[in-house]
């Protein structure tokens, strides 16, 4: 991976994007991208390099009042005959309607990965290599693992194990938003409602206590439920509580004696971790990570065991911190956007849990994530990067 110091802005962004798209990193194969983004940072003498696994990260060290964190992940979700990668000219047919329509005569990137969110990879590596005296300290970092369970992610694994790498005042994740700023994120807990009942022959179902059929409260708490709006810090948090698997039984001819409702819950960040679960499964549960069936002592399940499979804390949008404010100011000024609330969980709950305020901000947007026709225009690359250059030089 390389760029020539003699390029322009967008040749230099839109080369290390070619480069970085080409190499292919599903989660668990950000191996190969991983080293040839350690080995690109290493060759800029301004900067002190680490690793963890397939994490690397970058720091300057300057001695400034303030210490900015950009992060982003290198892993995508798994290919959808979207890789390789290619540069699509204006009026391909491969342009989604809407990026032609407000993008017209733009090249765009097209492939897995291009907005979620290899596109903003390469504005951070290409602000690690040229930024050698910004106005404050910078830490960048590049992770791996972000597109699975909570468990596994590579920020969250250095948080743990090198904590004094991540250190600052300020970060910003670069999430696709179309470079537009998203704030603070939903918490999110899923986990398992079970009805226990007892087997019997089919036949002589009155000796059973079938447990599909009592899932039906369950189920009935959940239509019944009205999802809420909730106003955080001037932002709209959109909450959600659904179904979103089901499983019982074991013979066409058995009575079930277990159902279990997998459930998840998104909520606002007006609440902590531990009130989310509260309201779920009461006060005093001994239902965690790992520690198998508890009973509900309280909540919207109480009557019913729960086993807890994932959760991630929410991030409050951290609004009133200066940084934030100076950037807010400038992205307004340059894209007419003020800020959004994050409706899904991203890694800024890493940082609001550290106490270091964060954002969402990156190139490419949210709607393309994942699709299988995932694609950027380049000149959103150059919108984030002329952004941050702005408020970082």
């Amino acid at each position: 991976m390389v760029l020539d110091p003699a390029a322009s802005m967008q040749d230099g962004l839109d080369s290390l994007l070619g480069q970085i798209m080409a190499v292919y990193s599903v989660s668990d194969a950000e191996g190969p991208l991983t080293n040839r983004v350690e080995r690109f940072l290493k060759r800029y003498p301004h900067l002190q390099v680490h690793r963890d696994g397939d994490t690397v990260v970058a720091s300057t060290d300057l001695g400034r009042k303030n210490r900015v964190i950009l992060a982003g992940h290198l892993d995508t979700v798994p290919v959808l005959d979207n890789f390789p990668p290619k540069w699509l000219a204006p009026g391909d047919p491969l342009i989604d309607k809407d990026v032609a329509e407000m993008y017209p005569g733009t090249p765009v990137m097209w492939g897995r990965g291009a907005t979620d969110m290899k596109a903003s990879d390469a504005v951070l590596l290409y602000l690690a290599a040229t930024l050698t005296d910004p106005k404050v300290d910078l830490t960048f970092v590049f992770y791996d693992h972000e597109e699975v369970a909570a468990e596994y992610n590579g920020l969250g694994r250095v948080v743990e194990d090198h904590p004094d790498w991540i250190q600052g005042d300020f970060a910003i994740i670069g999430e696709p938003t179309s470079c537009g700023i998203e704030a603070g994120c939903n918490g999110t807990m899923r986990f398992d409602v079970i009805a226990n009942g007892v087997a019997a022959h089919s036949a002589r179902a009155w000796m059973g206590d079938n447990a599909i059929h009592k899932a039906a409260e369950i189920l009935n708490r959940l239509v019944a439920h009205k999802d809420e709006a909730v106003d955080v810090d001037g932002l709209i948090y959109q909450e959600g509580l659904n179904a979103t698997l089901i499983s019982g039984g074991n013979g066409t001819n058995v009575i079930p004696s277990e159902c279990r409702v997998h459930v998840n819950y998104r909520f606002a960040p007006d609440k902590t971790l531990a009130e989310a679960k509260a309201l779920m499964i009461g006060e005093g549960a001994e239902s965690e990570l790992g520690n198998g069936e508890h009973p509900a002592t309280g909540g919207f399940f109480h009557g019913f065991d729960i086993e807890m499979r994932d959760e991630s804390p929410s991030a409050r949008p951290g609004m009133s911190n200066p940084l934030v404010q100076s950037l807010v100011k400038l992205v307004e000024e340059r894209t007419g956007r003020q800020p959004l609330a994050k409706l899904g969980w991203t890694d800024v709950a890493r940082f609001s849990s550290l106490g270091v305020p964060a954002v969402n901000l990156g190139a490419g947007s949210p709607l393309l994530a994942h699709k299988s026709n995932e694609q950027v225009p380049n000149s959103d690359l150059t919108l984030m990067a002329g952004i941050l250059i702005d408020w970082l030089d």
